[in-house]
């Protein structure tokens, strides 16, 4: 456990923020996992005003317990927790569910920020930081969430050895399935869309992510770095998405 500070504001501007019923849900469920209970009881509090219904777990056992046996949209998982710590839980929960994840890590230390993105987390947020930005990203990710799952299934993109079904939700290389997270598969469909062509991290960041491209940002390096190992290269061998230095990714068509 680690001491921690939220900004938290006295007022809450509800002004522009979209309703939770813009997710094709009346309440989207979250579950909350940090074992700072006065924290995680102020977050709820907060979230609930911003139209969510959460739950919150305290330690690493109950959060994967409640992560697999309900029906959650979210989960916001801490790294440091008593028990099985952020990291254990991740890698349970990917094994078993597409449930999307918010990782919680502590401010300045990238080496947690690049693990979880590794073990699959959706995207993270260092502590400590304003709960507007956390609704933020919370919403940005159950966009992409949402927009997969209510995809009338005719959206298919074929290229080379990949076929990926936005409606149903699948990729496949060289007719093999491949497991992504809903980032990922993001990802990989701004990528695929613009084959040929280089796509800029700015660009990516906000087609793929849902939000303005920040300094030091690893996300969108991770989760490339996960598609590279989850597709391999080509099949003539050439290398499938190709970093152009200070710029971006270009996806080959070769």
């Amino acid at each position: 456990m680690y001491a921690v500070i939220w900004q938290y504001p006295y007022q809450i501007d509800h002004s522009g923020v979209l309703s939770s019923l813009d997710f094709g849900k009346q309440m989207a469920r979250i579950l909350l996992a940090d074992d700072d209970h006065e924290l995680g009881d102020m977050l709820a509090e907060y979230l609930g005003k911003e139209g969510f219904e959460v739950d919150v777990a305290h330690d690493g056992d109950a959060a994967l317990s409640k992560a697999l046996t309900n029906p959650y949209d979210l989960l916001i998982l801490d790294v440091m927790m008593p028990g099985r710590n952020g990291f254990d839980v991740l890698r349970e929960v990917r094994a078993r569910s597409f449930l999307p994840v918010l990782m919680l890590t502590a401010r300045g230390d990238d080496i947690d920020s690049i693990v979880g993105l590794e073990l699959g987390a959706d995207d993270y947020l260092t502590k400590p930081s304003s709960p507007r930005v956390l609704v933020a990203r919370i919403r940005a990710i159950l966009r992409r969430a949402e927009a997969q799952s209510t995809s009338d299934g005719f959206d298919q993109i074929a290229l080379n050895d990949i076929v990926m079904n936005a409606g149903a939700r699948t990729v496949t290389c060289d007719d093999v399935p491949v497991s992504m997270t809903s980032t990922e598969f993001s990802v990989l469909a701004v990528l695929l869309r613009e084959a040929g062509n280089i796509v800029t991290k700015a660009i990516l960041s906000e087609r793929a992510l849902g939000r303005k491209l920040s300094r030091y940002d690893r996300s969108l390096d991770m989760h490339v770095s996960n598609l590279r190992k989850k597709l391999g290269p080509l099949p003539d061998g050439q290398e499938r998405i190709k970093t152009v230095r200070g710029v971006g990714y270009i996806y080959s068509r070769a």
